[in-house]
Parts: C-alpha cells; structure tokens; sequence
C-alpha cells in the first residue's frame, strides 16, 4: 500500500531540525560541527554548513569559526515556529500550484475547487506557524539515533 504524502518537507529542512535536535540533547553551550552532525549522520556536508549558516543568519544559532569551531543554539527552539525554519531554510513557502496563480495549472480559470484548497492551505499555513521546533522535537517517543561519539559515549545522545 502507497503511502500518503501530504505535507512535503525538504531535505534541508530535516537536515536543519536534525541539528537542532542534536544540539538540544547537549548542554546548549558545546560546539557542534557541521562534520559531526555529517558524519553522525550521513549528510552531504555542503548542504549541512548551508543549512548551519542559515540558522546562524536567522539568529537562531551562534558560530565560533577556526579548527576547533561549531555552532551552538543562542534561541530557545520553543520561539521558533517550523514555518519560521521552512522559511529560513528554503525561502517562502512555494503557494500551492492551484492557487489561483496563472499558468501554473492547467484548470486556471475552470477550476471549482480553487476556494477549498485556498482554505486547507491557509489552515495548514496557520498550524505550521503555531507549531514550535520545540513541541515538534520532543512530541512522541525518541527513535534511536545512529551511534556517534559524544565525550566517549557510543550509545547514542
């Protein structure tokens, strides 16, 4: 059975809730590395210090640049909402095709669904900006997380 996809989130931004995740479970103050967070789990290292760099812009992030350099988290992941971080990480949210925008579908004009899908992306929209990185975070139970080394651990953060 196919599996449903309704909401569609991007590499970069699981990538960026990854990090934050990560740099959660530490005290707040240890620096994590964009190569630490890549190798921990297996992400391009490009796309991750992009990522890193665009959390540090929207000030969310705090960077100590050279060898022994990293990020740390300098907001409280409870006042950043995962429309925020979409928006920091990809830029606006891309409106939905058959919002009305012309030539982007084929039905423009003819469509008489354009109202309901208008609503169903604004109540989406509204629930995405009231839902913090924080709840996202540590709503359910943790999966496990690949082995990595954390001041000696290897079972996980």
């Amino acid at each position: 059975m196919k599996r449903l996809q309704v909401l569609k989130i991007t590499k970069k931004v699981e990538y960026a809730l990854i990090a934050l995740k990560h740099m959660s479970v530490k005290d707040g103050q240890t620096l994590t590395s964009a190569r630490e967070l890549c190798e921990a789990y297996s992400m391009p290292f490009d796309t991750m210090a992009k990522v890193l760099q665009a959390m540090n812009q929207a000030g969310w992030l705090t960077s100590l640049k050279g060898i022994k350099g990293g990020y740390t988290l300098s907001s409280d992941l409870s006042q950043i909402s995962f429309m925020q971080l979409t928006r920091a990480i990809e830029g606006q949210e891309a409106a939905n095709v058959c919002m009305g925008n012309k030539g982007m579908c084929e039905l423009h004009g003819t469509c008489n669904i354009v109202t309901p899908v208008t609503q169903l992306h604004k109540h989406v929209t509204s629930f995405l900006e009231n839902l913090n990185i924080d709840q996202l975070l540590t709503s359910g139970p943790t999966l496990p997380l690949p082995a990595w080394q954390y001041e000696g651990k290897t079972d996980g953060i």
